[in-house]
């Protein structure tokens, strides 16, 4: 089984490993366009391997709220994923979705029927993720039951941080963007496979 160390990762691996971000987060977005019933364009995806510290600059600074889904993983491969959206563009999905309406504000809270909805939109996208994650490698993914967190994207992060800390400082972050200018979604999918799972994905790959 090939050996991973994420602090010394090869070109080769990381390139294998930015390739299965992009297709997963591609297969993510045409799942939220069937949902939305509407013509979704994606950027190409930023692929990279960040310590875990660094994440909250990149979603506007460590105290900027974020709406975070997070499962864990289990089969063939273990740990983490989290998806993460900048609450402006959970609150454009939730527009998309509801034909215009979306009664939170900047400062507002989601209604009980929008955090519904971003519940349903995190569980596609994430399954529609992992889905594509599990027939490319072969391997078998079960996650669990998504939980929702809406805070500060530091504290969102800390929980793999904290789960995860000890095995690595690192995780794959593949941040996405789809929509018109009015209607621009951020998203973020961070991939927290255990090390041992790392060299799963890769050796399924034949690396």
């Amino acid at each position: 089984m090939a050996e991973v160390k994420l602090e010394q990762m090869d070109n080769m691996q990381f390139d294998v490993l930015k390739e299965i971000g992009n297709i997963g987060a591609g297969n993510a977005t045409t799942a939220l366009s069937q949902m939305l019933a509407v013509k979704i364009d994606m950027k190409v995806p930023k692929v990279d391997l960040l310590e875990f510290k660094d994440m909250g600059d990149l979603m506007g600074g460590a105290e900027n709220i974020v709406v975070g889904i997070l499962l864990t993983l289990q089969g063939d491969i273990e740990g983490m994923m989290m998806f993460l959206l900048e609450k402006s563009s959970a609150q454009n999905i939730v527009r998309m979705l509801m034909g215009g309406m979306c009664s939170s504000d900047e400062e507002g809270s989601f209604s009980e029927m929008e955090l519904s909805a971003l519940q349903e939109i995190g569980n596609i996208i994430a399954g529609a993720y992992l889905s594509s994650l599990s027939t490319l490698t072969n391997l078998t993914i079960t996650s669990s039951i998504p939980h929702m967190a809406i805070d500060m994207a530091g504290a969102i992060l800390s929980v793999p941080a904290i789960e995860f800390g000890k095995i690595s400082d690192r995780a794959l972050l593949i941040e996405t963007e789809f929509g018109e200018q009015e209607t621009e979604v951020n998203g973020y999918f961070i991939l927290i496979p255990t090390l041992d799972s790392y060299s799963q994905i890769l050796t399924s790959l034949g690396l």
